[in-house]
């Protein structure tokens, strides 16, 4: 019998290795470009896909700029990054999304110690009920409106390098999200409540928020150099594949504003998610929200 269950488990782990080694093996990357000499900063890199970025962006050779609220997770991560890649340029910069005081100092810090930016990875997300520290639903003011107000402060930054990158992490979720500007307005928050249910449609609500975003700045930045791009990504590994393709492959600025799966643009999205009037006012209404409009 034990046998037989040994027998069994073999056949069962040689077809998964199988599976993932065929069908269910996903695009990686193909670019060789090497990054000795630049600059990447990406949020929500002491963990998941956001340190798999991190970690191919190092082994490139660029400066990574690991930009976390959690200082003991992403010194830990630092030190991993740099004793698998041999890069000593992986640092550390405090950045909690969550304030957009902390935001500021952010970019405060950055533009006054770093000389160039080519890669902006806006990869941090959540789901999670409460406030931000400004009065903001959480969700609505990590995943969107922190890294709507990171990236406008860098934009000059990313200009000035020839051909920069803004490259942000959506997801699939975001063709179930919707943009309720009175509840943004009235509520600071995307929806009221917060069942299960409900911030589960605020997260998609806040991934619409993304591919809206990278919609409208594309349109703000033509002629500038800088292109940006959003995507869905999967597990850590195969996630962050999309991220690098987005962030180094060559000749698709063209694409800018483009949302990404698999390592291919979709042109198919719906409507919504290239509603050139939503994006639009949802950009005015954030940047009112950061004390950035007159």
């Amino acid at each position: 019998m034990l046998l037989w269950l040994l027998l069994a488990g073999a056949l069962l782990l040689g077809l998964h290795f199988l599976l993932h080694r065929t069908l269910l093996r996903l695009p990686r990357c193909t670019s060789n470009v090497q990054l000795h000499g630049r600059t990447a900063v990406v949020t929500g890199s002491n963990t998941g896909i956001g340190k798999a970025t991190a970690k191919e962006l190092a082994q490139r050779g660029a400066r990574v700029i690991l930009a976390c609220r959690d200082q003991r997770r992403a010194q830990a991560a630092v030190q991993e990054i740099t004793m698998e890649t041999g890069n000593q340029q992986v640092i550390f910069m405090h950045l909690d999304l969550a304030s957009l005081k902390s935001v500021r100092c952010f970019a405060e810090t950055f533009l006054r110690t770093e000389s160039r930016l080519d890669l902006l990875i806006n990869n941090a997300g959540l789901i999670k009920d409460g406030r931000t520290e400004d009065g903001f639903g959480m969700i609505f003011g990590v995943n969107h409106l922190g890294h709507f107000l990171l990236t406008v402060l860098l934009l000059d930054r990313l200009k000035a390098s020839g051909s920069g990158r803004v490259v942000t992490v959506a997801s699939i979720g975001h063709r179930y999200g919707k943009i309720d500007f009175g509840c943004l307005t009235t509520h600071r928050d995307l929806a009221a409540g917060d069942s299960n249910y409900q911030l589960f449609q605020k997260y998609c609500d806040s991934k619409l928020c993304n591919v809206l975003f990278t919609y409208e700045l594309a349109r703000r930045l033509q002629g500038s150099g800088v292109c940006c791009y959003s995507l869905h990504p999967v597990d850590a590994e195969s996630g962050a594949q999309t991220t690098l393709h987005c962030a180094l492959e060559q000749g698709m600025e063209h694409l800018s504003g483009h949302y990404f799966s698999q390592c291919a643009p979709l042109l198919d999205v719906q409507a919504k998610a290239r509603d050139a009037a939503v994006a639009k006012k949802l950009w005015e209404l954030s940047e009112r929200f950061c004390g950035l409009s007159l």
